[in-house]
């Protein structure tokens, strides 16, 4: 299978918005920029919610279905490892084997003694495109990178051939991902796990590396813009340069992971990207929830209240919440307005503390990030939550729609701002 140049990384928690989405990419099309959707969910998400991957499949033929979609799509088995990997294997064809738990590992002393004497002999100067310098390969960098990153490498691989076993090696999509790790990888580093990656024979076609900054969930970067743009320009000049020198795909590319809302930096990767020629994956599923709330709360009465449910039920359980999400937001619980106070607001005052806007004097980042991650206490309403999402569709779709093709699609593939 081979993945378009450019590709989105889209979906939502309750499988609603499949549809409206779409619309977003074929607005794109219209306008000459064609994106591959690419429908993904976490094993996380599925149990929260009570979903399963085929319920994934389900809504995103539909939606398909439903707009005449003749491209190509995928439907992504997201952050899955060795112990979750096994229930996405029939339903999806797309797999973000996530390996941040085994950075740090030590590795095999065979498997390090195999990487060091086929990694040996691209030591040495690495011309880059478009870089001032070469890079530096050198003895001590290839063996902190297996210190590293090896034994990471190695558990992608026997996800990798677990699921090559059952589907076929290459029919479906493969992307590695590092990018919940605590410390970002170096140009050094990726190029080494992408030489480790060829050597074990891991058809990676997107790598998500761990980028430096603040990656937040539902909010624009936090951090040194013009380092990420430099480094973000390297990585893709180290992704090409290791398709071209190792045994990889020749449309592997970056990936980015939350990477909605990330206002700041699009219009930098649109430059990088058009300097290099060069295709990317951006994943943006989260920020679909947030237009569900927003749109309930816009529509007033029931839609409205049941907005403010989902925040004074997560602010009640934001520990049990936050939990899993610890490396990807920054909540700041002394900003987050009490149950009570909010209870008091209008459609149009929690629409304006939740909705992304910067210049609103009333945006409150911290709250849109606790109900970014308050889906569980939707799932929790259950039929009460979803029958009101149907009730509210005229109020909802526009919104899913324009934020993903507005905010997102448009500064990043097509150079405009709608904001």
């Amino acid at each position: 299978m081979n993945l378009e140049k450019y590709s989105l990384g889209i979906g939502d928690r309750f499988g609603r918005e499949g549809a409206a989405q779409l619309r977003a990419l074929q607005a794109a099309g219209e306008r000459g920029v064609k994106i591959t959707p690419v429908w993904n969910k976490s094993q996380r998400e599925h149990v929260l919610i009570g979903t399963t991957p085929t319920d994934a499949r389900r809504a995103a033929d539909e939606a398909v279905r439903a707009c005449g979609w003749k491209e190509s799509y995928f439907v992504d088995a997201d952050h899955i490892g060795a112990t979750t990997v096994d229930r996405f294997i029939e339903a999806c064809d797309f797999f973000t084997i996530d390996v941040a738990d085994e950075i740090g590992r030590e590795a095999r002393p065979e498997a390090v003694a195999g990487f060091k004497k086929a990694a040996s002999r691209y030591l040495g100067p690495l011309h880059l495109p478009r870089a001032e310098a070469p890079l530096e390969l050198t003895a001590e960098a290839m063996m902190r990178a297996a210190g590293q990153y090896l034994a990471a490498v190695e558990a992608a691989a026997l996800v990798y051939r677990r699921i090559a076993a059952r589907k076929g090696a290459g029919n479906f999509i493969t992307e590695i991902s590092f990018d919940e790790s605590a410390v970002p990888q170096t140009a050094m580093d990726l190029y080494f796990i992408l030489a480790a990656l060829s050597f074990r024979q891991v058809a990676v076609q997107t790598i998500a590396p761990r980028f430096p900054g603040s990656f937040l969930k539902g909010i624009d970067y936090e951090g040194d813009s013009g380092r990420f743009a430099r480094q973000f320009e390297t990585a893709l000049a180290v992704v090409k340069m290791a398709s071209l020198t190792f045994d990889l795909p020749k449309d592997l590319k970056l990936s980015l992971h939350s990477g909605s809302d990330k206002f700041t930096l699009y219009p930098l990767m649109r430059d990088a990207l058009i300097k290099a020629d060069a295709g990317v994956h951006l994943k943006t599923a989260g920020t679909t929830w947030l237009e569900e709330v927003i749109g309930l709360a816009a529509s007033g009465g029931e839609g409205l209240e049941a907005a403010k449910e989902v925040y004074s039920g997560a602010l009640a359980r934001i520990e049990e919440l936050a939990r899993p999400y610890l490396a990807v937001i920054g909540i700041d619980k002394r900003r987050l307005p009490p149950a009570e106070e909010v209870k008091g607001w209008s459609g149009q005052e929690f629409v304006e503390a939740l909705r992304h806007d910067p210049a609103c004097p009333k945006f409150n980042p911290d709250l849109r990030q606790l109900v970014h991650i308050g889906y569980k206490i939707a799932a929790e309403m259950g039929s009460r939550f979803t029958d009101l999402l149907e009730r509210r569709r005229d109020a909802i779709e526009p919104l899913v729609t324009a934020n993903l093709f507005e905010r997102h699609i448009a500064p990043l593939f097509l150079g405009a701002s709608f904001r």
